[in-house]
């Protein structure tokens, strides 16, 4: 064998190790399997959710999604729900993911994943063998296997001390909700010709998710395109963003008595 045929052969074999090494690292999580943070956390220090009044998350609430072939819905009233079954918990493999709601899932602080809750929302967690509880932050979806009802943080598994034995028979209590914040209306035009109206509904419903309605005044001959409701800050700045990007028309705001 020649010197540059051994060349030809060395090279390709290490291709393929990077290759191979790439195709293992590749994914939404780095890590295949989960892991609990180094060093291990001081339940003592550990403090409970603070329940505050929060807007409903503009992410994470779809009236209904589906997971492993299974069809959820998400609770649009949930003051006073109550629920028995086990909880788990999740700590490294998913620290500084995004959440379903476009936060960042932190194994530090005192969250939790529900399948149905409105997000956020705030559980008080008890124990059913020692009547121990915690309070948490309901900012994901999950857990999606049988039986298990939350998905504690890391944090909040250690707090209420399931940490070692990974799940634990518990009763849930939602104790606050999502309070509904201003809403706001994008009105992107205002036609004469109901079909072009009609043809622009369904482009803005193509690239954005918030409901489009055609408000008509046939008296006018006016056909306004009114995206919305909207919550108003973040949502309404992104919907104005996306509009933009999509060179569509850019929108005139308007609030509830405007309309």
């Amino acid at each position: 064998m020649t010197l540059n045929s051994r060349l030809v052969i060395l090279i390709s074999l290490f291709i393929i190790c990077v290759l191979s090494l790439s195709a293992c690292t590749t994914g939404r999580y780095q890590h295949a399997q989960d892991f609990i943070p180094n060093p291990i956390l001081d339940p003592s220090a550990l403090k409970d959710a603070v329940v505050k009044a929060e807007p409903l998350s503009s992410m994470g609430n779809p009236k209904r999604y589906t997971v492993l072939g299974k069809e959820y819905e998400v609770m649009s009233r949930a003051a006073g729900f109550k629920q028995q079954g086990y909880a788990s918990w999740y700590g490294m493999k998913f620290h500084g993911h995004a959440t379903s709601n476009g936060e960042i899932y932190d194994v530090y602080q005192m969250t939790a994943a529900h399948k149905t809750l409105p997000l956020p929302s705030y559980v008080r967690v008890t124990r059913k063998d020692n009547q121990e509880s915690i309070i948490v932050r309901v900012n994901d979806r999950g857990p999606f296997h049988p039986g298990r009802i939350i998905d504690l943080s890391y944090a909040a598994a250690v707090k209420l001390g399931i940490h070692k034995s990974g799940t634990s028979a518990v009763e849930l209590e939602v104790i606050a909700v999502p309070v509904k914040g201003p809403e706001k209306w994008l009105q992107v035009s205002a036609l004469s010709n109901e079909q072009s109206a009609k043809v622009l509904q369904q482009k803005l419903q193509a690239v954005q998710r918030w409901p489009v309605m055609i408000s008509s005044n046939t008296k006018r001959n006016v056909h306004k395109v009114r995206i919305g409701p909207v919550p108003a800050g973040q949502a309404t700045d992104k919907l104005i963003t996306i509009l933009r990007d999509n060179q569509l028309p850019k929108p005139l705001i308007l609030a509830a008595h405007q309309l």
